[in-house]
């Protein structure tokens, strides 16, 4: 049995059907408990998921009664017989599934597998477990259901880790000197992290690798304009001596151009 929390919270059987619980306590319950796969989560800490910093005096009972729904509808799932997946254990719960049988935790294991290996500079593993790692995200996580504070932070730092994946790949592209091949990629991300400064970076310096100069000053324009209306910032010191570079190898006709539309 597998659980996908990366985009909508699913259950998938051994047979592949899928499984999309209604009850959205269930559903959360489900979700801390397996993005810590067979290890004891402890009642308070469910109890702030589904009811907050201020829960009501019935709370723990309460939970016991979702846990014995999430019980139930789990039995009624197909599963290696006499296995129960959700037990009791103190301080809490435990979900006793593998590591491999939830994609967030799969997810998180391939980046930081992939990242070794960049160091490692074997690149042609770490291009192949980023990539792995990136086809399991399905969208935000927990899409279908409104989380609560320990789920809300689980997702931010998915997140974090998913644009970690994203730079990754873009490292190991540019370490494979396929600044070209890798452009069409840059020009999405930036237009899905418009204020991720690191993203127009690279996507300035492959289009000034690869001598297309006047999309290079283009593009660092952008990231002024954008910056500047957003934030009140300039571009970082870094990427103003790229500019510079870039610059000094356009024509004229350009560096006046650039100049007018930066004053």
């Amino acid at each position: 049995m597998k659980f996908r929390l990366s985009g909508p919270f699913e259950v998938v059987t051994d047979d592949g059907r899928v499984h999309a619980p209604r009850a959205p306590k269930v559903s959360r319950l489900l979700a801390v408990l397996a993005l810590q796969p067979r290890t004891p989560v402890a009642v308070g800490t469910l109890v702030r998921e589904l009811w907050g910093d201020d829960p009501p005096a019935g709370a723990p009972r309460t939970l016991q009664t979702h846990v014995y729904h999430a019980r139930r509808m789990l039995a009624d799932l197909p599963c290696p017989p006499g296995r129960p997946l959700l037990v009791t254990d103190s301080p809490g719960y435990r979900l006793d599934v593998d590591d491999a049988d939830v994609d967030a935790r799969v997810f998180e294991l391939l980046v930081r597998r992939a990242q070794g290996e960049r160091d490692a500079q074997l690149l042609d593993a770490a291009s192949h477990h980023v990539t792995q790692a990136l086809n399991l995200w399905r969208g935000p996580l927990l899409s279908n259901l409104p989380v609560g504070a320990v789920l809300a932070g689980r997702t931010v730092c998915l997140e974090e880790l998913r644009i970690r994946a994203l730079e990754l790949r873009v490292e190991i592209g540019a370490a494979r000197g396929r600044s070209r091949h890798m452009l069409p990629d840059l020009r999405a991300l930036v237009e899905e992290y418009p204020l991720h400064e690191w993203f127009h970076g690279q996507l300035i310096q492959a289009l000034h690798q690869v001598g297309r100069r006047a999309e290079a000053l283009r593009a660092y324009r952008n990231l002024y304009a954008v910056l500047r209306s957003e934030l009140g910032l300039e571009p970082s010191a870094e990427l103003r001596r790229l500019h510079a570079e870039i610059l000094g190898q356009a024509p004229a006709t350009e560096q006046r151009r650039t100049a007018r539309e930066a004053a």
